[in-house]
């Protein structure tokens, strides 16, 4: 058996634009981060399922209902396609997926506060199929892992539906003063947790290996900024308010409101008037997950634990 690469080794591979292929090919450090990436994006996928099936009960009709399941069939296998890469890499996925304390999952905090609406199941196309996008799409065109890269040539054309499913819903309600209302609500406690979906700022982060071997292209705050460069001007185009704004001198999109700020879950209402918080206490926030985090995660083991059950008293 060969010894691991180094990180130089690794780094040199990569110089030569030659892909990493496998776990011959990583040093420790590439394959630790590799596993961390790819967990947070298996568990984004698969919680969206649950997430998206408690708002999708909510659909005005039947072709409706069968778009946002069509959504959720996706996602559950953008998420199918991520937990085999893990196994692929030595990762006991049955462990990971089936018997993992919820509050270890790795996913935003967003999809912990419910959907409990189709207006709030479109705004989520719209802001968080759109982050998701960006986010894979940065990795598809950057990743040094090739596995990975040639598996999201089919997740990002499907990520591009979800989001434009909700752009279209939010164009066809829009004109309407009711519906308008309704969106501009799901907007008013969804947008700044979007906002929060690509992690801590560049300068408090903690892992520097994505950037390091490649495994994405734009940091953090690059791609918070790409993913504002496009849904503020989007809202803005529809009518509806959002507290941001491009600032000219800096040439670059800025919160308009104190942020990070405390955030209410069970009335879904940020706590503006109490001013700014640290990203510290933010990390105490999502570390302690949402309401909504054991019922999704039970929603995801239910089954797997029944057949154990069924398969113990044959």
């Amino acid at each position: 058996m060969h010894a691991p690469l180094t990180d130089a080794e690794v780094r040199e591979r990569i110089s030569q634009h030659r892909l990493i292929e496998g776990i011959e090919h990583m040093s420790p450090a590439y394959l630790e981060g590799m596993k961390r990436i790819l967990t947070v994006s298996a568990d984004t996928e698969l919680i969206s399922a649950p997430a998206y099936f408690h708002a999708a009960r909510h659909a005005p009709n039947l072709n409706t209902f069968g778009s946002a399941i069509a959504i959720i069939q996706d996602e559950l296998g953008h998420a199918h396609i991520a937990y085999r890469l893990l196994r692929d890499l030595g990762v006991d996925t049955e462990e990971l997926v089936y018997r993992r304390d919820p509050i270890k999952w790795k996913y935003p905090y967003a999809f912990d506060v419910p959907l409990d609406s189709f207006y709030e199941l479109i705004v989520a196309n719209a802001f968080y199929d759109r982050a998701g996008y960006i986010l894979l799409s940065d990795v598809y065109n950057s990743t040094t892992f090739g596995p990975w890269k040639r598996a999201l040539v089919k997740v990002d054309k499907e990520e591009t539906f979800h989001l434009r499913h909700g752009e279209q819903w939010v164009r066809k309600l829009a004109p309407d003063p009711a519906e308008h209302e309704r969106l501009q609500q799901a907007i008013d406690w969804m947008f700044l947790l979007t906002v929060e979906w690509f992690g801590l700022p560049d300068d408090l982060k903690k892992h520097t290996e994505q950037l390091d071997f490649g495994f994405k292209g734009k940091s953090n705050d690059g791609l918070r900024q790409q993913w504002m460069s496009t849904a503020v001007p989007f809202c803005q185009q529809h009518g509806f308010t959002v507290p941001a704004h491009f600032d000219d001198a800096s040439q670059r999109w800025v919160v308009d409101c104190a942020f990070p700020a405390a955030f209410d879950e069970k009335h879904k209402r940020w706590l503006l008037e109490d001013g700014a918080i640290s990203w510290s206490d933010v990390m105490v926030r999502w570390k302690h997950r949402g309401p909504m985090n054991e019922a999704f995660v039970a929603h995801v083991q239910r089954g797997n634990r029944g057949l154990a059950k069924l398969l113990e008293a044959a």
